[in-house]
């Protein structure tokens, strides 16, 4: 499922491929999906893209003198599983492009896509960033760690930090495979009570004795959850690939193949969450891991992304689980890797029901735009501040 590194790979692409194109024309979207039309049309527009944790805004923006008049409109899109972007000719759209931005006339024609194989993605022509979700752990790092330390009171906090981290109104875009890396770098165990590990960080101050050279130094040596949320998706960033490098298929995927440290690594253990989801980890779970799980290997060393990844992870309270999916919800299993190369996808744990093994099966999307200020230079100012309080 894209993560924020993927969403912000993706307005990247698209802002340098659309950079100079004209296009023009209606919105056209496909017959099959159940997203909402688009009212533009315009005979000269341009598009631009920005991404904010897990969703991206593109903007529609007609040039002087275009017609109809049209004001810009603005679009905003949650990946889902599976959405990407792609430019393609115009005679030769992808089977499951859901809605194509033609460009204007005399060049030869092109089309930009939001290609969905799964149908999980979804567009919104209101243009505002959904309700509920939280600061960017990319883009407004200041502001993303202010609202986890000043609301650690919130009952999601109550919960293990492995589902904490995948709560949108305080970790706007991380998702499963960046929880995983995270925890495995700090090796704080995923079924540790969230407000256990995050109230450490409020009282935990560098000497005053220090230079600030020094200070900055232990930051990047030393950096804490919050900070390795930040740091962590930006690495990703830098990767680049993902659908939108230069290469071809599974081979834009190999740097974050073999970037993963944790995420269905060979020799990784696995449990599900209360949501169903896999947290792979190494060690010991924690105290607040499901209890009564069943240790077993995998039998397959083709890994598949999880399946658990189709639905988007809940943005606020307001958006929940029905009590027929909690009572139905499959009983935990911890697993144990034997073998995985990840490619686009990965097989989660199978369930045992009623003496069978069963397993499903999911796909993802392959999917920058990182702060203008590098992480020393955001690490000096706020050990500044610290130091003025």
């Amino acid at each position: 499922m894209p993560e924020g590194p993927e969403l912000h790979l993706a307005s990247h692409f698209v802002n340098e491929i659309c950079k100079g194109l004209v296009f023009g024309g209606c919105v056209e979207k496909s017959s099959v999906s159940r997203n909402p039309e688009v009212p533009f049309e315009s005979s000269a527009y341009h598009i631009s893209a920005l991404a904010r944790g897990k969703e991206l805004r593109l903007t529609l923006s007609p040039l002087p003198g275009s017609q109809p008049p049209q004001k810009p409109l603005s679009l905003v899109f949650r990946f889902g599983m599976s959405g990407s972007f792609q430019l393609v000719p115009a005679e030769a759209l992808p089977r499951h492009a859901h809605l194509r931005f033609y460009t204007a006339p005399p060049a030869p024609r092109l089309a930009l896509c939001f290609v969905d194989i799964r149908r999980f993605g979804h567009w919104d022509p209101g243009g505002e960033w959904q309700p509920g979700r939280g600061p960017c752990v990319l883009l407004e790092y200041e502001r993303f760690r202010e609202n986890v330390l000043r609301n650690l009171s919130d009952k999601a906090f109550d919960r293990p930090i492995c589902e904490a981290l995948l709560d949108q109104r305080f970790f706007n875009g991380i998702g499963n495979y960046l929880r995983a890396e995270i925890l495995y770098r700090l090796k704080i165990p995923p079924f540790e009570k969230a407000r256990t590990v995050l109230e450490a960080l409020q009282q935990c101050r560098l000497s005053p004795e220090l230079t600030l050279s020094q200070k900055v130094k232990a930051k990047l040596q030393n950096p804490d959850l919050l900070e390795l949320c930040h740091l962590v998706p930006k690495e990703v960033v830098q990767l680049g690939g993902k659908g939108y490098g230069p290469e071809r298929g599974e081979e834009d995927f190999a740097a974050f193949r073999a970037w993963l440290r944790c995420y269905a690594v060979p020799g990784m253990s696995s449990l599900r969450d209360r949501h169903g989801r896999t947290i792979w980890f190494q060690g010991d779970p924690g105290p607040l891991a499901p209890k009564g799980g069943r240790s077993r290997k995998k039998k397959s060393q083709e890994t598949q992304l999880e399946a658990e990844d189709r639905k988007e992870d809940p943005p606020s309270k307001s958006i929940s689980r029905t009590r027929r999916a909690r009572k139905h919800r499959p009983k935990n299993v911890p697993q144990q890797s034997e073998g995985a190369s990840l490619p686009q996808n990965l097989e989660t744990p199978t369930v045992p029901e009623k003496g069978k093994r069963r397993g499903r099966r999911a796909s993802t999307g392959e999917l920058f735009s990182a702060s203008s200020l590098s992480w020393e230079e955001r690490a000096r100012e706020w050990l500044i501040r610290e130091d003025g309080r």
